[in-house]
Order: structure tokens, then C-alpha cells, then sequence
């Protein structure tokens, strides 16, 4: 789509006055332009869709563009997050129209997002991104918005959100820096719900601790200071930015009437004197609140999102490991059964006093086999990234789609982070099988057990010691496995903002069990101490 170029403002459009007159003297003047070129729908006030420049990024995130890019200009990047229905969408249009000068005199209404359209399309998305440059504002805005969080669709859509931003801020043409995450709630809010706090920890925990002065709040359909919302989230411990005075940073709109704009058809009666006063009201008073958020979004200071990389990548890579090591612990404890069953079956042939070369016996062995990627799966992953050489599972679920498996989370300058070879990530493929691990029933003789375990040069040992040896290699080797994610851990609770919640909770149960087998109570402490701590910090009825 054409872009729009800026145009002379009608007279009657002069921006609110502020004090601060230097940052607002001029905005507004592509509103001509735009009374020309979008698509208009008649009512009390006049709506108009912008139009835009749209750009699809694969099934899970939209680029939308508005206006022409000045690369001399400052940029500033906000995250918007919420519950679905909290009206996001209504304050991301609030922003276009108070960066446009827009009016409560100029009777119009500008949209990026079509918020009466059905929107069913646009809500399969992930992630949009709306660049928003407009000639004559001090500084050209990019928001990132997560529709999906928190909908009713369930923590299985979410894990969506979550690989989609961490795509977005890791690609090269995608997004490096924040100044403001803004966590969003409506003034009704007397307590915080279990899905309420959900999206807010798991958006938190994506990020570095260094992201803490950036998260404000954003507090909707508030004719008055939010009184009551403030003290559930402050109650909450939900961390964000604190003012001079030690108080959550706070911005609070009334967007109701932007909610409801009447679309009578042109020409009837228009709303009421009492109703039509009351909407002027709301319209200034969000003007001079949102002056005060772009105040602090201009003064805020950039963050990279190297750590936040940082921890979306740990936590992946401890996700995978685990996941790994279960499949690893599995096959070691089936290959100490087999070892075990021919223990038992060598000691019975050896009281019998029988000829070795007579000695067959049975025994349940272990193997792995490629198998389809279960369908009840597939909201989460329909490709897994597998080493052709351990033959391992090295990220599976939530292996999502890239050009170039050295990208993939669990790769480490080029080599896996997660295979027991950490082999090069060529040896690696990403399809839609997976290793399973199995058992069969297989005879086996005597000559098997020789050429299994064939006398190394000047070596002199019995069958009954190899064994013995070969199931201490198994377990030290899977101490080795624990230590790793062990590490992983408290790794990443070092650097995250916030410890991601279940997922966390649920590798830390896995990791106390297994650590509890090695008898190593100090380890088994500070895990139980770590999960008590992210308990506490995490809503636990979220379902």
C-alpha cells in the first residue's frame, strides 16, 4: 500500500496545550492526507482505518508500517501486555491519534486496528508489530502486541507469544531494544486473577533484570486515579518501575467513549449535550495522561535485549535438556535392566556348572526408533531437532521453524548444547520424527557376551566386573546430565527478571527427584529452596 505523505492540518486542530510546546507544536498535519486516503465509516464521529504497509513474517507475527520511515529521528519501542479485554487494542489506537494531534473538535477517530472488524484472522497472529512514523512527532514508535496472551485459548496459544517475541528479538531485521513494557489492567481490578498474574509472570520472565525500571502500568477504563487496581497489583509484588515518591508507575486512561462511538448513519441525531460533554472530558483528560506516559517513554532509557535473549535462550536450552535427559535417564535405567537380566541369568548358568558355549539366555533390550510426531502435539511443535549421530532428541517440543539449524536455540557456536556428542549443528536435521526409545525380547548367547566385551591388550576381567562397570558408566554419566541442568537453573534464576513459573516448577520437581538419587542433600536443599521461592512468586491456579 502507498504510504502517506504529511498534509496541511485544518485550523481547528491545534494540539492540547501542555507546557510542553517545543515536543507538540506541530503534530497533526497528516490528517488530510489521511481523510483522503482511508477507509472512512460515518457516526458521531467520524472513524478512519489507516492504511497500511503490512508485512508477514510466517504464521505467528505482522509488521505493519504507517508513514515514511526518517532514520534521523529518536525511536522508541514499547511491549504492550495483557488479559484479553483489558483494551489494548483501543489504547494502541489511542497512541496513533495523540501522536496525529487528533482533537476532540476534529470529530474523528484514527485506527490502526480495526477494532469493530471481525477479527478473526488477525487474531491467529502471535505478535504484531506496528511501526508508526509520523513527519511532524519528536520520535517515530514501534509496538509490540501480544493479542493472544492470556486468551481463553489457554497457556498452549501462549507458548506462541512467547517464541514469536523471542524470534522477533533475536532476528536481524527484527527488534534489539525497549523502552517501555507496559503491563496493562482495567481500574475494576480488585485482586489480580490466576490468569491475570500468568500473562504478567510470563512476559516478565522473559526478560533481563536489567528491564525492571521499563515496566509501567497502564491502567484502562479509569475515569478517576485507579485506586483499588494499584493496591491489588502492588499487593501482587508484580515488578515494575517505582516513581521518586516509591510508587508504581502508573499511567491510567478512560478509553470507554473510543469504545463505543456511535455509528449512526450521517445525518441523524447526534448524541446528547450531557453524553457528548462528558466524552470531551475523558478525550482531554487521556490527552494529558498520555502527554505524561510519552513524557516518560522519552526520558526512559534504552534497554538492549541482549539478556532478555540471553534468557529466553537458557531457558529454552534448559527446557530442552531436560527433556533430553529424561529420554537419556530412561534408556540408562532400560540398559542397566538388560545388564541386570544378564547378571542374573549368567550367575544361574554358572551354578548349573554348564558348558559356556551353551549358554543362551533372554533379555529385554533397549533401542531407539523414529517415530511420527504425535498430533497432540502439534499446537506445540510439528518438527523436532534430532542428531543423526547420538541419535537424540536435541529440541523437542517447542522447536519452532528457522532458516538455519546453527540458529537453533540449543546451538552454541555452531555446536548442540544438548546431544551427548555436542556435535556440529550440521550433523543435526529438524523433521517431523522424534526418537523413541523401546524394548524388544532378544535371545542372545554366549559368543554375543565375548564379542561384547572382547579383552582389551593386557586387560583381564570377568564378564560379571564388565557389566559391573559398564552400569557405573551409566550412572555416572547421567550425574553428569543432572549436574548440567542443575547449573542451567540457577543460571538462569541469576539473570532472569523474574524465574519463569510453571515450566520451572515442573523441571525442578524432575531435577529434586533424580539429584535426591545421588545423594547429594546440599544440591537437593537449594532446589527445594528454589522451588519454594518460585511457588510463592507464581500463581499456582492459573489452569
Amino acid at each position: 500500500m502507498a504510504s502517506l505523505n504529511p498534509a496541511a492540518l485544518t485550523a481547528d486542530c491545534q494540539p492540547l496545550s501542555s507546557g510542553n510546546e517545543d515536543l507538540y507544536s506541530s503534530v497533526g498535519k497528516q490528517l488530510d492526507d489521511i481523510r483522503r486516503t482511508s477507509k472512512e465509516i460515518k457516526g458521531s464521529i467520524t472513524r478512519y482505518i489507516l492504511q497500511t504497509t503490512t508485512i508477514i513474517y510466517g504464521e505467528r507475527l505482522t509488521r505493519e508500517r504507517f508513514g515514511e520511515e526518517d532514520k534521523s529521528k529518536p525511536h522508541k519501542t514499547i511491549l504492550m501486555v495483557g488479559e484479553t479485554g483489558t483494551g489494548k487494542s483501543t489504547l494502541i489506537n489511542t497512541f496513533i491519534n495523540h501522536m496525529l494531534g487528533v482533537q476532540w473538535e476534529n470529530r474523528v477517530w484514527c485506527e490502526i486496528i480495526e477494532t469493530r472488524k471481525d477479527q478473526t484472522d488477525s487474531q491467529t497472529k502471535a505478535v504484531t508489530v506496528y511501526d508508526v512514523f509520523i513527519e511532524e512527532f519528536p520520535f517515530s514508535l514501534t509496538v509490540i502486541d501480544t493479542p493472544r496472551y492470556g486468551s481463553t485459548e489457554g497457556k498452549k496459544k501462549d507458548l506462541n507469544v512467547t517464541e514469536t517475541l523471542h524470534e522477533l528479538f533475536r532476528s536481524k531485521d527484527g527488534v534489539h531494544e525497549i523502552d517501555a513494557v507496559c503491563l496493562a489492567a482495567t481500574s475494576n481490578t480488585t485482586r489480580l486473577t490466576g490468569r491475570q498474574l500468568y500473562v504478567f509472570d510470563a512476559v516478565l520472565s522473559l526478560f533481563g533484570k536489567d528491564v525492571e525500571k521499563n515496566i509501567v502500568l497502564l491502567i484502562t477504563r479509569a475515569p478517576k486515579k485507579p485506586t483499588s487496581a494499584l493496591r491489588a497489583i502492588k499487593d501482587s509484588k508484580v515488578k515494575c518501575a517505582k516513581t521518586k515518591a516509591g510508587d508504581l508507575e502508573c499511567f491510567w486512561f478512560d478509553s470507554s467513549h473510543c469504545e463505543d462511538f456511535n455509528e449512526k448513519e450521517h445525518g441523524k441525531e447526534e448524541n446528547d449535550e450531557e453524553e457528548e460533554e462528558y466524552k470531551e472530558t475523558a478525550w482531554n483528560k487521556n490527552e494529558k495522561h498520555m502527554r505524561d506516559l510519552f513524557a516518560f517513554l522519552q526520558h526512559s532509557e534504552t534497554k538492549s535485549l541482549k539478556m532478555t535473549e540471553s534468557v529466553l535462550r537458557t531457558r529454552k536450552q534448559l527446557t530442552a535438556a531436560v527433556s533430553n535427559l529424561r529420554d537419556r535417564i530412561t534408556l540408562t535405567e532400560l540398559k542397566k535392566k538388560e545388564l541386570e537380566q544378564t547378571k542374573a541369568a549368567l550367575k544361574e548358568h554358572e551354578k548349573e556348572k554348564k558348558d559356556m558355549n551353551d549358554f543362551q539366555y533372554e533379555v529385554d533390550e533397549p533401542y531407539k526408533e523414529k517415530v511420527p510426531i504425535d498430533s497432540a502435539w502439534w499446537h506445540l511443535t510439528k518438527e523436532a531437532t534430532c542428531c543423526t549421530v547420538c541419535k537424540e532428541n536435541c529440541h523437542y517440543p517447542d522447536c519452532w521453524w528457522v532458516r538455519d539449524l546453527s540458529w537453533c536455540s540449543v546451538m552454541k557456536k555452531g555446536k548442540c548444547t544438548v546431544c551427548t556428542g555436542r556435535c556440529d549443528h550440521t550433523k543435526h536435521v529438524k523433521e517431523g520424527t522424534v526418537y523413541d526409545v523401546k524394548t524388544r525380547k532378544v535371545k542372545k548367547s554366549f559368543e554375543d557376551l565375548m564379542n561384547k566385551y572382547k579383552e582389551k591388550s593386557g586387560e583381564k576381567m570377568s564378564l560379571r566386573s564388565r557389566l559391573e562397570n559398564e552400569i557405573k558408566e551409566q550412572e555416572k554419566h547421567k550425574e553428569i546430565l543432572l549436574e548440567e541442568c542443575y547449573h542451567c537453573v540457577f543460571t538462569l534464576d541469576a539473570i532472569a527478571l523474574k524465574t519463569d513459573s510453571k515450566s520451572v516448577l515442573q523441571h525442578l520437581d524432575f531435577l529434586i527427584e533424580k539429584v535426591k538419587e545421588t545423594s547429594n542433600t546440599g544440591k537437593v536443599q537449594r532446589l527445594e529452596e528454589l522451588k519454594k521461592r518460585c511457588a510463592v512468586e507464581t500463581n499456582l491456579e492459573f489452569d
